[in-house]
This record gives structure tokens, sequence and C-alpha cells, in this order.
């Protein structure tokens, strides 16, 4: 009996042995397995069933956004390209991301014109701010603020994001078709729509007028300095009307007519910049996500390999012996086991070293990808109205050099004459 039970107990340690390699292997092999990544469902923004009358159609100005380079690291190239940030590609992004939001909210129908600006137009029905927090081939996550002419609050720093839908990447006809993060772009114009339906129609035509009267006030406060008053809560309402048909007003209007026509200039050349770089920045963006799933991959596939062998390794060095001393048979594949165990530990950690490199080398694949693209993103410099500007930091100085200009223009038209406010009939 006695001998039946150690044949039983070394039976069963050999068995113990072939299952701890089996799973050993397993969990090799297990932890270099990758989820797929599947097509996002689609967020489409909710387009007009009817039309809206032109009294309630507000327009929209989205400014430049702010690129989110970090200010303690702008200098520090190593460590922005550590967080993938690429300044020169952020600040293309500032006012590609704008464009993008564009195209998306005027194809809703539910808006009157919508610009693209820089930061220092301020005379919109609705102004729309953002920053970008990320922005990569696989992840965009924006900040987005938005206000109307009145100073009620819209959106308050509300933050977007998305990973890329793969389904876009696919081919350069299903890239032109739908942004790999047109969701984001959706999600906010859906927001912005949630927040008109909350006003009602007076509200929108009171927004409307107060954009008009603001404009005024700014060109000419000591000629329509009376018409509005500022709340203790920061908000504007009209406190009386111009009289119908006044004069200095007619002419006010006339000079917005053509700071609008000056807005929708700058707003064509942001579209030319877009249409100029559309191909190059779709190209780095497909790109980069192939080069940092490759480097996500990696990395996982670097630590699974290097903790397992590790741990691969030292199980074979401290397991303890479980073989009677005289069980020769159970000896020998106890000590296969523990060989095994060891040059497959090992040999997990040289390829989780090897992993971490080809993390580098895909690292270093998307820095420049990005430099390459920052090549092709340089400012563009036009003609406006007989004067060069720059689209990139000069041109918020070159449209206050355009406004103050206005002024003077109203001077030169009105003669210099100032008109007292009528009074409202």
């Amino acid at each position: 009996m006695i001998r039946d039970v150690g044949a039983m107990t070394t039976q069963g340690d050999r068995t113990a042995l072939r299952t701890a390699v089996v799973m050993t292997l397993g969990l090799l092999l297990g932890g270099c397995m990758v989820k797929e990544t599947k097509p996002l469902p689609k967020l489409n923004a909710v387009q007009a069933q009817q039309q809206i009358p032109d009294e309630q159609l507000l327009d929209v100005a989205v400014r430049e956004f702010d690129p989110g380079v970090p200010e303690d690291l702008k200098e520090d190239e190593e460590a922005l390209a550590k967080k993938r940030i690429y300044p020169d590609v952020r600040r293309a992004e500032s006012r590609l991301i704008p464009l993008n939001l564009r195209e998306t909210l005027e194809g809703t129908g539910h808006w009157g014109p919508v610009r693209v600006v820089p930061a220092s137009v301020q005379f919109v029905d609705v102004i729309v701010t953002g920053r970008i927090v990320e922005s990569t081939g696989t992840q965009l996550t924006l900040e987005v603020s938005a206000a109307d002419s009145t100073g009620r609050v819209w959106l308050d720093r509300k933050r977007y994001e998305s990973e890329a839908d793969i389904g876009s990447y696919k081919t350069d006809a299903a890239l032109r078709a739908r942004d790999p993060f047109q969701n984001v772009y959706s999600a906010i114009a859906n927001d912005l729509l949630a927040a008109r339906r909350q006003l009602a129609a007076a509200d929108l035509v009171d927004i409307r007028r107060i954009t008009s009267l603001r404009f005024a006030e700014d060109l000419a406060p000591e000629a329509l300095g009376g018409y509005l008053a500022r709340e203790s809560g920061g908000l504007i309402r009209v406190s009386r009307l111009p009289a119908v048909g006044d004069p200095t007003l007619a002419r006010i209007e006339q000079i917005r007519a053509r700071d609008a026509a000056v807005i929708d200039t700058m707003d064509g050349y942001y579209g030319s910049f877009s249409e100029r770089l559309s191909d190059s920045y779709d190209g780095w963006r497909r790109t980069s996500y192939d080069a940092i799933e490759k480097e996500d991959k990696a990395r996982s596939q670097a630590r699974t390999r290097t903790v397992l062998g590790a741990a691969a390794v030292l199980a074979s060095i401290f397991v303890s012996g479980q073989c009677a001393p005289t069980d020769y048979d159970c000896r020998r594949i106890e000590s296969a086991a523990r060989t095994a165990g060891a040059a497959g530990g090992v040999a997990a950690v040289l390829s989780g070293i090897r992993k971490f490199s080809d993390a580098k080398v895909a690292a270093q694949e998307v820095k420049e990808l990005a430099l390459s693209f920052q090549g092709e993103a340089e400012a563009q410099v036009v003609e406006l109205e007989g004067r060069t500007l720059r689209l990139s930091g000069t041109a918020e100085e070159q449209y206050r050099e355009w406004r103050r200009l206005l002024g003077g223009i109203y001077r030169e038209e009105s003669g210099s004459v100032v008109a007292a406010p009528a009074p409202a009939p």
C-alpha cells in the first residue's frame, strides 16, 4: 500500500509539473494578444427640419483654438515629444479644428453665417472658443466654451473627447468623406443647438439686436453709447432703441457690412489654408495612428514579456522539489522543467527588451512624421484691403489694426460730426 501511494504521488507530481509548464507558456503567449479595434458608432449632428426665420438665425464665430502647448514645456522639444505634442502641428490644428467645426455647424442648417476668425473678433451673435487638450492620430480631446453677445454662457469649458474612428482611415475616399473625429464635432454642434433651443424666439431677436448695438457703441460711443445696460451679473440688455431711420446708426451699419466682408475674406483664407494642408495633414494623422498603435502594442508586449519572463525564471529557480529521492524519472522531468522555464523566461525578458526598442523606434517615427508636417504648416501671407496679413500670431494684430481703421472710416464718412442719441419714439 505504501509503494502504491508513493507511485500515485509521483504521478501527481509529474502532472503538476506539466501543468505548470503549460500554464506558463499560455501566459506568455496570451500576454502578446492585442484586442482588436473596431469602428466607432457614428454620431451625427442634428439637422434642421424646417426653415428658420432670418431674424432668428444667429451668426457664429469660431475663434482660433488655443494650441494647448504647456507653457513650462514650450522650449523642451524632447519633453513635448514624449507627450506627443509638436508645437507647429498644434498651431496648424488650432485653425484646422475650428474649420471642421464650422463645416459641421454650417451643414445643420440651424445657423446664419459661420466663420473661423482670430481671437480679436468680438461682435458676433455667438462666439465659440476652445483649447486642444490632446490631439494625435488616435485621440482628440477638446475643451470648448461658447457665449452669445448678451454675455449668456452656452458652454463653459466643456470637454469633448473621442478615439479615432478607424473606418475613416481605411481609404482616401473614406477619410475625405468623414473626419476620424467627426463624433467630437457633432457632439459640440448638438450641444450648441440644445443651448439655442432653450431660448425663446424673442431672445434670439434680442441677441441679434444687441450684437448690432455693441458694434455701434464700440465704434461711436459718443453717439450710440446709451442704448445698452450692463447688469450686475454681466449680462447685457437693451435699455432703449435708436430712432427708426437714425442716420448715424445707418452709417455704422454700412461700416459693419464692410467689417463682415473683411471677416468673410479672412474666413476664406482659413479655408484655403485647410485645403492646402488637407492631404498632408490627413496622411500624417493616418500614418501616425498606425505608428502610435504599433508603439502602444510594442510597449504592452514588452511589459508582459518582461514581467512573465522574470516570473518564469524565478519560478524555475525557487520551486521546491516534489520528487522522491529514488524516483529518477520524476527528477529528470523536474530538471527539464526547471531548465525550460529558465530558458523560456530569459527568452521572454530579452523579447520584452526588444519590444521596448521597437516602441522607441515607433515613437521616433511619430516625431519624424510631425516634423515633416510642420514644414508644410507654415503661416500663409495674404493681402487684405491693401494690407499684409499673416494667418499666424500676427493675424490678431492685423485685425486689431483693421478695427482701429474702422473708427477713422466712420469719422471720415460722418464729417467728424458726432450726433446725439435720438430718443426712442
